[in-house]
C-alpha cells in the first residue's frame, strides 16, 4: 500500500507544474532533445533538466543519451492507478452530493 501512495505521489507532484505538463503534451507529439524543450519552453537547460528528471523519475518520461543530445520520450508507464484513484474519489463525491440532493428534497417537502 506504501508502494501505491508513493507512485500516486510521484505522479501527481510531476503533473502537479504546468511546466511538466506542458513537456508531456510537447513529448506526445515527437520525441524532442534537453536544448529544444528548454527552447520551446524558455527556460534554462539546468531548468528543464530538473523538470525532466521529475518526469523521469515518475516514469513519465525516459531520457537517453545519443551523441551530446539527451533525448526525451513519454515514458512506460501508463496512469491505470492514477486514473482508479481519481475514478474512485469521483464516486465518493458524487454519493456525496446525491445524498446532499436527497436531504434538500426531504427537507423541502416538509416545508
Amino acid at each position: 500500500m506504501v508502494q501505491y501512495h508513493t507512485q500516486l505521489n510521484s505522479t501527481f507532484g510531476a503533473l502537479a507544474d504546468p511546466t511538466r505538463r506542458g513537456i508531456l503534451e510537447r513529448l506526445g507529439r515527437s520525441e524532442a532533445g534537453i536544448t529544444e524543450l528548454a527552447e520551446a519552453f524558455d527556460i534554462t537547460l539546468t531548468g528543464m533538466k530538473k523538470h525532466v528528471g521529475v518526469l523521469e523519475a515518475a516514469g513519465l518520461v525516459t531520457t537517453e543519451k545519443v551523441g551530446r543530445v539527451r533525448r526525451c520520450r513519454l515514458g512506460p508507464r501508463r496512469l491505470d492507478a492514477e486514473t482508479a484513484w481519481i475514478e474512485e474519489y469521483r464516486r465518493t463525491l458524487e454519493g456525496r452530493l446525491n445524498r446532499l440532493g436527497e436531504f434538500l428534497e426531504r427537507t423541502k417537502e416538509n416545508r
